[in-house]
């Protein structure tokens, strides 16, 4: 039986036993212990059975403020410090030591403990000891060997300095003054914030900073940690800067109808996964495009891996690609022109009709000479023998789509490279043989769907719902702005319907499955119905496109915030840059600007009237790299 007011252990801490009724005890305790800001102790009772309680001080006079005095005396007594070596000395005397256990009542006697508050202090002395080692939940001790007291002393010790430096470590990451390379280990979680591999940093929560990605980034560039050229947003959103390892089989052995008159892969001087062709023979139009499908099955390890890629990242750094780069030369087309050889294709033979529409579709394996050429080349010779022929068809494709409501949006684009330190931008050149491309990669995705559609095959399609465009939208840069803003998302789904944008009636992309996995999966089911083997079934075909594009879509986030890292990189290193903005919006006051040369948009105040399309002398200011922003202001004319 415990005496009322007696002072117990109920958790750890003290408490004081208030009464006794039906072989239950109500103790008063604290539920609250104060903090640093000064609130004090909030105390509340509970019920509880004497196997939950031990009893520390069983003479205790129920003193109303005993407990609130024990709490606020984290001041341990000196003197019962003191007074634990002592009694370890006189305990393990004994034979059997290190063995036997004592009770906390008898070291209170050999101690002369005669108070509570003293009791409470000697049994926190007793528990922060190297010397005592508490025996289960019993208030019973049992003296350590001295061998194990040397061990958790030296420990205790080794803590102690590494509390030291981490202390020293803080207030120099405070200054902003680190010792690298040294602390670089030390600032590891604060660089796994800002790489979006973790949402903590215990480095941040020490320094009083808060916890973001991009406090993390501004935290490592002022240190000195990274530089301003470390670009965080593939890793932040997920992303492999890498491309993929695993190397494709070599392409099977199987029948393809070989094809004698050559294509052409038309595309950037710096190209180097060249994966569509085109050609017209006098009667269809030809568009081949590489056949990684012939190896990648469904659900296969490469497969996989490129459904969670979803598409290769293009960076101003370079690409991580999709599919591994080593199976390039045997997959993309062209890259064996030097030796003679023939590109294997999946190729699409479309046969149109006096109007440029689509009256039937083949698609075909095969073996095709492919050439390759650069925009400017075919622009050169636009008017040959070779190429006038494609050129014209392009035309009269775009005009049948504007004819049907497609929308023709051109805004300013621009291409940056980085090499090391070195940050270049470039307004991207307008060929007009990259129009003829887009024709005809846009007739192939249309002859898909259709041959996909008739055949029944479960496909993924692209629609886009019509834009609610203006009656009369302004002209140049301002009247090009407002269409975009018109425009809706597009959809990927498994039924066909109007690709409003594209003035379409159905629409698949199936020109890129070396670099977009959307494309890779229509290949995998045109292939398997060419072939007579089993299709993935709708619900599949809509789970894989639906993952590719979700991975697809941190792609393109991750280039877009990647763009504008290099960007601002740009501008902190040519400081005196000045450009020019286009007036494509005004917001009362204010005027919505397009600056051409940077690709990029912003919201100025400008000193006087202004008018659409007038174009203002821009500089750039407050450029924040981690939190991907910039001002830009007028500058005086």
């Amino acid at each position: 039986m415990i005496a009322t007011h007696a002072l117990v252990l109920y958790k750890g801490q003290p408490a004081l036993v208030q009464e006794e009724s039906g072989g239950k005890y109500t103790i008063i305790y604290c539920s609250s212990l104060p903090s640093a800001g000064g609130k004090p102790a909030q105390f509340a009772t509970q019920k509880v059975r004497d196997k939950d309680i031990s009893v520390l001080f069983d003479k205790t006079d129920g003193n109303k403020g005993l407990l609130p005095s024990l709490l606020s005396s984290e001041l341990q007594d000196d003197a019962c410090k003191e007074l634990v070596e002592p009694l370890y000395e006189l305990l393990i005397e004994e034979d059997d030591a290190f063995s036997t256990a004592t009770s906390f009542a008898d070291l209170c006697d050999y101690g002369g403990m005669t108070t509570a508050e003293q009791c409470w202090k000697l049994y926190k002395a007793l528990k922060s000891s190297f010397f005592f080692q508490q025996q289960g939940e019993m208030l019973q001790f049992i003296p350590r060997p001295q061998e194990e007291i040397t061990k958790l002393l030296e420990k205790s010790l080794a803590k102690e300095r590494e509390e030291e430096l981490r202390g020293a470590f803080i207030q120099r990451l405070k200054n902003r003054q680190l010792e690298l390379p040294g602390d670089y280990q030390l600032m590891q979680d604060v660089e796994a914030l800002a790489l979006g591999k973790t949402e903590k940093s215990r480095t941040m929560k020490e320094a009083g900073l808060t916890e973001t990605p991009e406090k993390a980034h501004k935290l490592l560039l002022d240190t000195g940690v990274w530089s301003i050229h470390k670009n965080p947003y593939p890793a932040r959103w997920g992303l492999s800067m890498q491309s993929a390892t695993e190397q494709l089989a070599s392409p099977p052995q199987e029948e393809r109808l070989v094809l004698d008159q050559v294509a052409y892969a038309i595309d950037n001087a710096w190209s180097a996964d060249p994966d569509d062709a085109i050609a017209y023979d006098g009667s269809f139009v030809w568009v081949h495009i590489a056949d990684p499908a012939s190896s990648v099955l469904p659900d296969t390890p490469i497969d996989v891996s490129a459904r969670h890629r979803g598409s290769t990242l293009y960076i101003p750094e370079g690409a991580a690609r999709m599919l591994a780069e080593e199976s390039l030369e045997d997959y993309a087309l062209g890259l064996a022109e030097e030796s003679g050889g023939l590109s294997r294709a999946l190729s699409f033979k479309i046969q149109l009709d006096e109007s440029g529409a689509i009256l039937g579709c083949d698609v075909l394996k095969t073996q095709v000479k492919v050439q390759r050429f650069t925009y400017q080349q075919v622009d050169e010779q636009k008017d040959s023998t070779e190429f006038a022929p494609l050129f014209a068809i392009a035309k009269r494709n775009e005009q049948r789509r504007l004819n049907n409501g497609a929308v023709a949006i051109t805004l300013p684009e621009v291409h940056i490279s980085v090499n090391g330190e070195q940050v270049d931008i470039h307004p991207s050149t307008h060929w007009e043989s990259g129009d003829l491309v887009r024709e005809f990669m846009l007739l192939a995705g249309e002859a898909a769907a259709k041959f996909a559609f008739k055949n029944n095959i479960p496909f993924p399609f692209v629609s886009q719902e019509s834009p609610d465009l203006p009656a009369d939208p302004p002209p140049g840069l301002a009247g090009q702005y407002r269409l975009r803003r018109c425009m809706r998302s597009r959809s990927v789904g498994i039924t066909p319907m109007q690709h409003a944008g594209l003035g379409l009636g159905m629409y698949s992309q199936v020109t890129s499955p070396l670099r977009r996995y959307s494309d890779l999966v229509a290949h995998q089911q045109l292939r398997a119905f060419i072939d007579g083997r089993p299709l993935l079934d709708k619900d599949k075909v809509l789970e894989r496109i639906s993952a590719g594009d979700a991975a697809a879509s941190a792609a393109v986030r991750a280039e877009r915030n990647s763009n504008l890292h290099w960007i601002l990189v740009y501008l902190t290193m040519n400081p005196q840059w000045t450009g020019e903005a286009v007036v494509v919006e005004i917001r009362g006051k204010q005027a919505y600007c397009l600056i051409p040369s940077l690709a990029q948009e912003t919201l100025l105040t400008p000193t006087t009237t202004v008018e659409l399309n007038q174009v203002l002398q821009v500089k750039a200011g407050n450029i924040n790299i981690p939190a991907l922003s910039v001002t830009f202001q007028e500058v005086s004319q």
